[in-house]
C-alpha cells in the first residue's frame, strides 16, 4: 500500500474482516444500572411488602406510607439519569470527522469508518483517532498529556509511532492505521476501568445496617403483633391493619427519603455550577475526603505555557539586548499556526518595528530550530540549546542547569553575515559561528485559580498529593507555584517500591511525585486507602482513569477524556479548578446537616420499636393506626427535617456517623415509646372514653414528645427555626380542631381527662429528653 491510500474494494475487504474502528460505547452510566441501584434496594422491599397489607386488608388512607417508595426512587433516578444524558451528549459532541486519503483523495468519514492501513491525514488541532505509522511529516507535533500525563509536545518523524488518544499541537502529517477498535492504546488503556462503581456510603451503609437489623426484628415483632392483635381487635382486618401500624413506623423512611432528597439537591446547587454529580451518595464523599490527589497537566495547569524569563548572554549592551527581543518577537511571530512555546513569547515580548523577514528556516522536529534573516537586522536562529549554542558556550552549561528544573529552555542567537544556515537550502544544524545572544524560559501555566483553590482545601484540612508523568523538577516547581506543602520534596516515581507497604511509607513523607504511570496511580490511591485515607482523585486523560477509579470519590475535567468522565463520580463541566470549595462545602453542608436531622427519624424508629414490644407483650390494641403515625411523623421530622436538612452548614466531617445518632436517638426514642404507651394505657382506666379517644391520647402525646425532640435539635434558633417549630404545633391544632381533617385522621379530642393525661405525661417525657440531648452534648464536646 502506498500513501495514497486504500481503494474502496479494500476498505470493504478490511470492514468485511472486522478490521473497522467500532468500539464499544461506554460514556456513562446504562439506564438499567441506574435503576437497578435506586429501586431494588432493601427499604423499598420492607416498605413495599408492608404496602402490599395494608391494601389487602385496610383503607386506603393507612397506605400514604407507599408514597415514600415512589418519592425516593424517582429522585434518584431522575438525578442520576440527567447526569447520564449530560456525559452522553459529551461524548457525542467530540465524535469529530476523520480526514483520510483514499484513491489518492482526501475523504471525510466518521470515526467508525476508519479501517486498518487507512492513510489518516494530521493537522493542528486534530485527535488522533486510532493507532498507526507516521508516513508523512511537516514539522509534526504530538501532545500525548492524556495518555501519559506528560506535557511536552512530543516531535513525531516519519516511522515513529502515534497513538490514539493523543492530538496534533503542531505542524502536519499523515500516519497508516495499525490498530483500531478496541484494539487502539486508548481503548486498551479504558479497558480496565469500563465498570462503574457505586459510591461507599458510609451514611448509606450505617442507615442499611438499621435497616438489616430491623429486617431481623420485624419478622419476630410481626408475629407477636398479629398474635396480640387477633386477641384484641376481634377481626382479621383490623389485626393486620394494627400490625402494620406498629411495623411501620420501625423503618426510617423519612431518613431514607430525606437523605436522597438532601443529594438531590446538593446535586442541583452543584449543577448550577457546572458541577455534575453521577450519583447522588458522592456528595457524602465530597465532605468526608481528606486527602486530594492532583494530576498536574491539565488540573493544575492549563494547556498553554508563560515565558519565565529572558536570560541574555553576558556583556550585550543594552542595545544589543533590545535589539535581541526584537528579533525573538519577529521570529515568534513567523509561524501562522503556532504552538504553545510561540504563544508565550508574543503574549510576553512586543512585535518590533522593522522586522520583515526575507527568507526563512521553519521549524523542523528533526531539526529543532527555526531562522530568519530580516534584511538590514541581520539573521537569527531560535530552536533547542544543544541544536543552537556551541558545546563550550558558557550559555549551554546554564541552559542545562535550568532544564534541570523541569523548565524548558530555547536558545536565541545571531546567524554572521546575516547568512541562513544551509544557504538556499535548510541546514540540518547551525553554524558553530552562532553568536549567543538570548536563553528563553518558559513554564507551564498555572491555572489562575489553582494557588488559592489549594491554600482553601489545606485550610480545610485536605492533604494535596501531586501525581505527573512529567520530570520530578518541573511538577515540584508548578506545585511550588501553587503552594502546595513540601512542593519541594519531589520524587521520581521510578525509584519507588512496588509494594503497597513501601508506598506508604513514601506517600507519608512526600507531596510530589513526577514520571508516574497509570498503574503507579492506582497503586498510590490503593495505597493511600489502606492508610486510612478518604482519597479523591483528580484529572482529565485516559492515564487518570485507573486512579479515578479505584478513589473514593473521582473528580474529572469535563474536556477530558470521554472513559475518564465516564468512571468519575464529577465532573467538572467548565474545567475549573476553582470550583473544588464549592464542591467541598456543598458536601460538608448536606452531611452536616443530614446528621442533624437524622436523630429525629431514628426516635421514631425507637419509639416505634417500644410501643410494638410493649403492645404485644401487653395484647392490646395498638394504640395508633397507620394514620397517625403519618401525620406524626410528617410533622414533626419530615417536614421540619426537610428544611434543616437544607440549611447552611460548615462543620467538617468526623466518622462515627451511626454511632453518634444512636447515642441520641435510642433514650430518646425509648422515653417518648414509653410515654406515648403509659398515656394510652391511662385513657384506656378512663371509663368515659372509647378507643378512638385512647388512640389520640396516645398520638398527642407521641406528637408533644416528638415536637420537642425537634425544639431541641433545631437549635440554635433564629428567627426561621422558631417559626418552624411553631408551625408544627399550629399545624396539629388545625388538623385537630377542623372536623374534616380530624375524622380523616381518626383524631378525638372531646374528653378533656385524655387531653389532661396526655399534656402530663408528654411533659415528663419532654423533661427526660432534655436531659438526655445536654448530657449527649457534653459528652460529645469532652470527646472532640
Amino acid at each position: 500500500m502506498t500513501t495514497s491510500g486504500l481503494t474502496p474494494a479494500e476498505v470493504d475487504q478490511r470492514r468485511s474482516r472486522g478490521q473497522s474502528n467500532v468500539v464499544r460505547a461506554h460514556t456513562s452510566r446504562t439506564v438499567w444500572s441506574i435503576l437497578r441501584a435506586n429501586v431494588f434496594t432493601r427499604f423499598n422491599a420492607i416498605i413495599g411488602a408492608l404496602l402490599v397489607v395494608v391494601l389487602i386488608f385496610g383503607p386506603l388512607q393507612d397506605a400514604l406510607f407507599g408514597l415514600v417508595i415512589v418519592v425516593n426512587s424517582a429522585v434518584g433516578i431522575v438525578q442520576e439519569w440527567r447526569a447520564k444524558r449530560k456525559l452522553d451528549a459529551l461524548a457525542l459532541v467530540e465524535q469529530a470527522p476523520v480526514r483520510v486519503r483514499r484513491a489518492g483523495e482526501a475523504v471525510t468519514v466518521p470515526p467508525s469508518d476508519v479501517v486498518v492501513d487507512d492513510v489518516v491525514l494530521l493537522s493542528a488541532g486534530e485527535k488522533v483517532p486510532v493507532d498507526g505509522v507516521v508516513v508523512e511529516s511537516a514539522g509534526l507535533e504530538v501532545d500525548e498529556s492524556l495518555l501519559t500525563g506528560e506535557a511536552d509536545p512530543v516531535a513525531k518523524a516519519i516511522g515513529d509511532e502515534v497513538r490514539s488518544g493523543s492530538f496534533v499541537v503542531a505542524g502536519s502529517g499523515a500516519f497508516r492505521a495499525v490498530h483500531v477498535g478496541d484494539e487502539a492504546y486508548a481503548q486498551r488503556l479504558v479497558a480496565s476501568v469500563r465498570r462503574f462503581e457505586l459510591s461507599r456510603s458510609e451514611l448509606m451503609i450505617g442507615i442499611n445496617r438499621i435497616l438489616r437489623a430491623i429486617t431481623w426484628v420485624i419478622v419476630p415483632l410481626g408475629v407477636l403483633l398479629v398474635i396480640s392483635q387477633l386477641s384484641s381487635a376481634g377481626s382479621l382486618d383490623a389485626a393486620m391493619v394494627g400490625t402494620v401500624a406498629g411495623l411501620v413506623p420501625t423503618i426510617p423512611e423519612g431518613l431514607v427519603l430525606m437523605t436522597s432528597v438532601a443529594f438531590a439537591v446538593g446535586v442541583i446547587r452543584l449543577a448550577r455550577r457546572q458541577c455534575l454529580v453521577q450519583e447522588l451518595p458522592a456528595i457524602e464523599m465530597l465532605a468526608r475526603v481528606d486527602t486530594l490527589c492532583l494530576d498536574k497537566t491539565g488540573t493544575l495547569t492549563a494547556p498553554e505555557m508563560d515565558l519565565a524569563d529572558i536570560v541574555m548572554v553576558d556583556g550585550l549592551s543594552t542595545v544589543d539586548q533590545q535589539r535581541a527581543r526584537d528579533a525573538l518577537a519577529a521570529l515568534a511571530r513567523l509561524d501562522e499556526a503556532p504552538n504553545a512555546t510561540m504563544r508565550a513569547i508574543t503574549e510576553a515580548v512586543p512585535p518590533a518595528d522593522g522586522f520583515v523577514a526575507s527568507a526563512t528556516v521553519p521549524f523542523s522536529s528533526t531539526r529543532k530550530y527555526s531562522a530568519a534573516r530580516f534584511a538590514e537586522r541581520g539573521a537569527w536562529c531560535l530552536g533547542a540549546p544543544d541544536v543552537v549554542l556551541p558545546a563550550d558556550a558558557p550559555l549551554r552549561v546554564q541552559a542545562e542547569r535550568i532544564a534541570a528544573t523541569g523548565r524548558r529552555v530555547l536558545a536565541l542567537g545571531e546567524l554572521p553575515d546575516g547568512a541562513l544556515p544551509g544557504g538556499q537550502l535548510p541546514a540540518e544544524s547551525v553554524p558553530p559561528t552562532v553568536r549567543p545572544a538570548a536563553l528563553v524560559v518558559l513554564r507551564q501555566r498555572l491555572r489562575p485559580d489553582a494557588a488559592e483553590t489549594l491554600a482553601y482545601l489545606h485550610d480545610e484540612g485536605v492533604t494535596m498529593k501531586i501525581f505527573s508523568g512529567d520530570h520530578a523538577e518541573s511538577v515540584g516547581a508548578v506545585a511550588a507555584q501553587a503552594g502546595v506543602p513540601d512542593a519541594q520534596s519531589t520524587v521520581d516515581a521510578r525509584t519507588l517500591p512496588t509494594d503497597t507497604a513501601g508506598l506508604t511509607v513514601a506517600l507519608r513523607e512526600h507531596a510530589v511525585f513526577g514520571r508516574v504511570t497509570p498503574e503507579q496511580k492506582r497503586g498510590f490511591i490503593d495505597a493511600l486507602r489502606a492508610d486510612g485515607h478518604t482519597v479523591a482523585m483528580t484529572g482529565d486523560g485516559v492515564n487518570d482513569a485507573l486512579a479515578i477509579r479505584h478513589a473514593d470519590l473521582g473528580i474529572a475535567m469535563g474536556s477530558g477524556s470521554p472513559a475518564t468522565r465516564a468512571v468519575a463520580k464529577v465532573v467538572l463541566l467548565d474545567n475549573s479548578f476553582a470550583t473544588l470549595p464549592r464542591v467541598l462545602a456543598e458536601g460538608r453542608r448536606v452531611l452536616g446537616n443530614i446528621e442533624r436531622v437524622a436523630s429525629l427519624f431514628l426516635v421514631k424508629t425507637m419509639y416505634s420499636l417500644v410501643l410494638a414490644a410493649l403492645v404485644g407483650v401487653a395484647h392490646v390494641p395498638f394504640p395508633l393506626l397507620p394514620r397517625h403515625t403519618t401525620l406524626v411523623g410528617s410533622l414533626t421530622i419530615g417536614i421540619p427535617g426537610f428544611f434543616l436538612a437544607l440549611a447552611p452548614n460548615t462543620q467538617r466531617w468526623q466518622p462515627g456517623f451511626t454511632r453518634r445518632v444512636l447515642r441520641r436517638a435510642v433514650p430518646a426514642g425509648l422515653v417518648a415509646g414509653v410515654a406515648a404507651f403509659v398515656a394510652y394505657g391511662l385513657g384506656r382506666l378512663n371509663t368515659a372514653s372509647d378507643q378512638a379517644a385512647d388512640r389520640s391520647t396516645a398520638a398527642l402525646t407521641l406528637f408533644l414528645a416528638a415536637a420537642w425532640m425537634l425544639a431541641l435539635v433545631a437549635r440554635p434558633y433564629n428567627w426561621w427555626r422558631v417559626a418552624l417549630v411553631a408551625g408544627v404545633v399550629v399545624a396539629f391544632v388545625v388538623v385537630a380542631t377542623v372536623p374534616l381533617s380530624a375524622r380523616f385522621f381518626a383524631l378525638d379530642f372531646a374528653n378533656l381527662a385524655n387531653v389532661g393525661i396526655a399534656l402530663v405525661t408528654a411533659g415528663v417525657a419532654a423533661v427526660l429528653i432534655t436531659v438526655i440531648h445536654f448530657y449527649d452534648n457534653r459528652n460529645a464536646a469532652a470527646t472532640t
